[in-house]
């Protein structure tokens, strides 16, 4: 047992490091040792009784939820202890707070997760096993390196893959694009076109408006009638800085009539809507060539408008090259090559709505002046997506609703920008191009891929198949692609994709496929000027800071690129960093973007105010305003410079690729079944539909492992109580999900606010399945189950195509 002189000798010892922690001066450091012990003992006790040093950062939340929300970070001991949201200005209309949703306000479970990833590792086991072990980062990034070398010096630029993420998407130096500038400093690399999410409308789009752009939600103050189609901002917009505020706000002065069609009672439509209209999953586009046949036999059409504006409605502004009755207009009323007339009894026994129900919506669109009409990105995530965006868009055509105040043009809803820079992710010297959506095609069969069968642009034909990808907080390469049993056993073979370089923040479904997994700083760990997007007609731009210095081995995102590219070569470093660090390039971002906005506070200031705020010098982003009021001097970027109705180069595309008997690809805006849709006749074995939506307890897959939002929002299938009760389901049953991809077990939610026949989860949930063994996903990921085949013109992901059966386990 110790003598009191013993732990008076040790208080003291104990006392004098406290007093050197706490930045006592030197000589009070060394007078303590001849202290007393009660003394000794109240120091202490006072040194502990000093509260610890707090700060507060301003941060955001970048993840890809169309929203980049403002984040007041309370730090404490170096962690964030609590997260408040935007507390700036006087949150009044147009000029509101961008605070955040429940996602963003649990960040700080994210920043200090037990089971975030901590040291460069490789992989030591098969890909998919997990295994791994700790290296060091030098040994990390000359492996990269090296095999980078090599790829390029065997194969060229091409057999490099930067895979699409959207881990970080909100960020500017903090974004899962950085890669293709270290790529694009070094010969360039296979680069891809389209998005997971807008891969078929943004394509459509092009060949109906050269552009997709839409009014700014807050113009539904100047509109009648909302009417939206698949459209559900109450969860994947559901911030601050996303749109639901907007359209709350803005129908309180319009008092506009909202109208949700879609096959899920959404959180949009629930408390919200006037009147929901369920429909059957991939028949948008067969309602709006009903609609379009009350329109134009009630003479509700805008004649003027589409005789001025638009080509290939009728006869008058049909293109030379068209057969006859080659039109939009001979196509509804039954006088095109299929003579079938587009009545509404036709779109019922196809939609599942009422005849009289379709009649009904189309003379309220018809008669509503003006109308908002919009579509989300669930009607256009099918096989035959491409053709179902153009229709929805037609209904806004005929109407004469584009291009004026409280109109739309049948997209999503626009924003205004103000300019914010972006850090330059340099020009890709490599022109050749595949889909988001086939990069496993481009490994399994790369050098077969050809510009007719497989969508490549730049040239006829791949030369080299994919030999190493880049995934930067990408959970692609498993789970948010379709059919990851087939994407599994592509990427088991490393002599087909040699090398696969993870940057990610934990290990994830797809980073236990990585061959080296290297650990990430979040970008509320760093620096980085991050601006809006989706954000009505108030435009903003948030200075981020780092709460927390760097734990562990992490390291931010722009280091290890700088460190790869000063391997590769002073040529290559000096293109990529141009001689700046990360905290250079991000006062330089935030002056580039001050001169665009003379009145955004500098880059100190900033610091202070963490966000800059601007609305609409127009009040409203009113799309193509400037081709409603003159076509001529402000045309559209299509050949014709009109809305093209009836498309030429969409006519020469169907003649010329290589496509399925139900791939469809069509000069009008035609209703095209798809496959795994409601007409399919593998319905037989799989009656239900199944189809994903964006859960408000992730963004995608990501925040899907953090426990309070996991038991806010549980993963679950929904089901109609008709479909149930055949099956023999009750609420919270576990229930098997299956077709001939995959199979999973998961919980059923038995409710009316699915239609009998449909199925749905939310996308985005982490996969649980043993992969070399049965199979069977126990997290509800929903690529176990989709469709790897990609939609007929923009290759794109058709998500939402897909025919199951359920069965009570």
């Amino acid at each position: 047992m110790a003598s009191n002189e013993d732990d008076h000798l040790i208080c003291l010892q104990v006392t004098r490091r406290r007093l050197i922690q706490a930045g006592v001066s030197s000589g009070l450091v060394a007078a303590a040792g001849g202290l007393s012990l009660p003394f000794c003992v109240r120091s202490i006790a006072a040194e502990n009784a000093i509260q610890p040093e707090e700060k507060a950062v301003w941060s955001s939340c970048t993840v890809n939820c169309g929203s980049r929300c403002l984040l007041r970070l309370h730090v404490r001991d170096d962690e964030v202890y609590w997260v408040e949201s935007d507390t700036t200005g006087n949150d009044s209309y147009g000029q509101h707070q961008v605070r955040a949703c429940l996602r963003g306000r649990s960040i700080r479970r994210r920043m200090n997760h037990p089971d975030r990833l901590k040291y460069p590792m490789k992989r030591v086991g098969k890909r998919g096993e997990g295994k791994f072990e700790r290296i060091s980062w030098d040994e990390a990034l000359n492996i990269i390196s090296e095999n980078l070398k090599r790829i390029l010096n065997d194969y060229g630029n091409e057999a490099v893959h930067v895979l699409y993420g959207t881990g970080v998407d909100g960020g500017n130096i903090t974004n899962s694009n950085v890669p293709y500038r270290l790529m694009n400093s070094c010969g360039g690399y296979l680069s891809r076109y389209g998005s997971y999410s807008t891969a078929q409308i943004s394509a459509a789009m092009t060949y109906l408006y050269g552009a997709n752009e839409g009014n700014s939600p807050d113009d539904i103050e100047n509109s009648r009638l909302v009417v939206m189609f698949g459209n559900n901002p109450a969860e994947t917009r559901m911030s601050g800085g996303g749109v639901t505020y907007y359209v709350e706000q803005a129908r309180e002065r319009s008092n506009a009539r909202m109208i949700i069609i879609d096959p899920r009672y959404s959180d949009t439509a629930a408390g919200r809507e006037d009147e929901w209209i369920p429909i059957l999953p991939g028949t948008d586009a067969a309602l709006a060539a009903g609609i379009a046949w009350v329109l134009i036999t009630e003479n509700l059409v805008d004649q003027a408008f589409l005789d001025k504006y638009c080509i290939g409605y009728d006869e008058k502004t049909l293109p030379a090259t068209a057969p006859a009755n080659g039109h939009y207009k001979a196509y509804i009323l039954g006088d095109g090559p299929d003579r079938v007339a587009k009545t509404p009894q036709w779109a019922s026994t196809i939609t599942g709505i009422p005849e009289d129900k379709i009649i009904k919506l189309a003379n309220e669109i018809g008669a509503a002046k003006p109308a908002y009409i919009c579509q989300g990105w669930g009607p256009q995530r099918h096989s035959n997506g491409e053709q179902t965006a153009r229709a929805i868009a037609m209904l806004a055509i005929l109407t004469g609703n584009v291009g004026v105040n409280g109109g739309n043009t049948g997209l999503r809803e626009g924003t205004y920008d103000l300019g914010a820079e972006w850090f330059s992710l340099l020009e890709n010297p490599v022109k050749t191009k595949i889909s988001v959506f086939t990069w496993p095609d481009a490994i399994a069969r790369g050098a077969e891929m050809t510009a007719t069968r497989d969508g490549v642009r730049g040239k006829d034909k791949l030369d080299v198949p994919v030999k190493f990808m880049w995934c930067y907080a990408s959970n692609t390469l498993i789970n948010q692609n379709s059919d990851i049993a087939r994407t599994h056993e592509i990427l088991q073979d490393d002599q087909k994709c040699e090398m696969i370089v993870g940057i990610d923040h934990f290990l994830t479904s797809s980073a236990k496929y990585y061959d080296i997994l290297l650990p990430d700083l979040m970008p509320t760990e760093q620096e980085d000027l991050i601006p809006h997007e989706s954000a009505g007609n108030m435009a903003y731009v948030i200075l981020g800071q780092p709460a927390t210095s760097p734990k562990f081995e992490r390291k931010p995102i722009y280091w290890m690129l700088s460190e790869v590219a000063r391997r590769l070569g002073p040529d290559v470093w000096q293109t990529f960093t141009e001689g700046r660090t990360q905290h250079e390039w991000v006062r330089y971002l935030c002056e580039k973007t001050k001169e665009r906005n003379p009145d955004m506070p500098d880059y100190e200031q900033m610091k202070t105010v963490g966000i800059y705020k601007r609305k609409c010098p127009d009040n409203h982003v009113v799309a193509f305003k400037s081709f409603r009021e003159d076509p001529v001097a402000n045309p559209l970027s299509t050949p014709s410079g009109k809305i093209e109705i009836f498309s030429e180069r969409l006519a020469n595309i169907a003649n010329t690729w290589e496509l399925k008997a139900d791939e469809i690809i069509n000069p009008l805006p035609v209703y095209a079944p798809g496959f795994e849709g409601h007409e399919d006749p593998a319905r037989e074995e799989f009656p239900l539909q199944l189809t994903g939506f964006h859960y408000k307890g992730r963004t995608h897959s990501t925040y899907g492992n953090i426990d309070v939002l996991q038991q806010a929002c549980p993963q679950e299938i929904w089901i109609n109580p008709l479909d149930a009760r055949a099956r023999g389901i009750e609420n919270g049953d576990v229930v098997n999900v299956f077709n001939k991809r995959g199979q999973m077990q998961i919980r059923a939610k038995v409710t009316p606010r699915i239609i009998p026949g449909v199925t749905a989860m939310g996308q985005g949930a982490w996969l649980k399945a043993d992969m070399f063994g049965d199979k069977v996903d126990h997290g509800g990921s929903i690529n176990i189950l989709t469709s790897p085949r990609p939609s007929p013109l923009a290759k794109g992901n058709p998500s939402h195509s897909n025919l199951v059966q359920v069965t009570k386990a």
